[in-house]
């Protein structure tokens, strides 16, 4: 369960903050494990999946619903502001942030997304996530690694966020930096600039690279805070 395997993780130093999403079936005992462990959690927004939990408000399960259906259409789907879901966005995020509030007993500090749709246009041309609060910018990259225009809009999106948002100054994935041979330049940033890496230990490749003595030696090089430090 991924749950188990990201704490497994954290008490051997190698993450350093988790993402919680609520009205799941584990999320009870997420919420529990995370707060005995002093673990710094931020919330990760569902808009993409259906909730598994039990005793979800009805309301909400057919609003929440009616968002899955929507943003599994395409994946372009999330680039375009639809008028008529504006308010079900602002429902679904009230609700799963009172929840994390009800969960871990403070409101989320941080927020970031499932499938990363805490940047779909939806959200991000309303005022549902308070100004101020920590937030996952979208991800970076180097010239060529994207098109042109793939850069562009992921900058825009970036100068959006800064407006009201606190940021990292990077974000990048375990995966794609270890296929594309790209940790050694993370790894500098890092050394002048806030990075955030994302990995998914659940993933058996990305949980062996974490546990490893290479990751281990270069976590030890460099200064390594959680999102609670930002």
């Amino acid at each position: 369960m991924e749950t188990d395997v990201a704490l497994r993780c954290y008490k051997a130093g190698r993450i350093t903050s988790v993402s919680a999403m609520v009205f799941m079936a584990n999320s009870e005992r997420a919420a529990e494990l995370a707060k005995e462990n002093a673990i710094d959690a931020g919330l990760h927004l569902n808009f993409s999946e259906t909730f598994t939990g039990t005793n979800i408000p009805t309301k909400l399960r057919e609003c929440h619903n009616r968002l899955v259906r929507y943003v599994r259409r395409t994946k372009y789907t999330q680039l375009f502001y639809n008028p008529f879901l504006r308010d079900a966005f602002s429902y679904s995020y009230h609700a799963q942030a009172e929840e994390f509030a009800r969960l871990f007993g403070n409101p989320p500090a941080r927020v970031d997304g499932h499938h990363h749709m805490h940047l779909c246009t939806n959200l991000l041309l309303s005022k549902v996530i308070p100004a101020g609060i920590k937030m996952r910018r979208s991800f970076s990259f180097w010239p060529g690694e994207k098109s042109w225009l793939n850069r562009k809009y992921r900058a825009w999106v970036d100068r959006w966020l800064q407006r009201k948002y606190r940021l990292p100054d990077y974000f990048f994935d375990l995966t794609q930096c270890i296929e594309g041979n790209k940790l050694g330049r993370v790894t500098s940033l890092a050394n002048s600039d806030t990075v955030e890496l994302m990995t998914h230990p659940i993933v058996p490749r990305e949980a062996d690279y974490l546990m490893s003595d290479d990751f281990s030696e270069l976590l030890h090089r460099l200064k390594v805070g959680s999102y609670a430090l930002v």
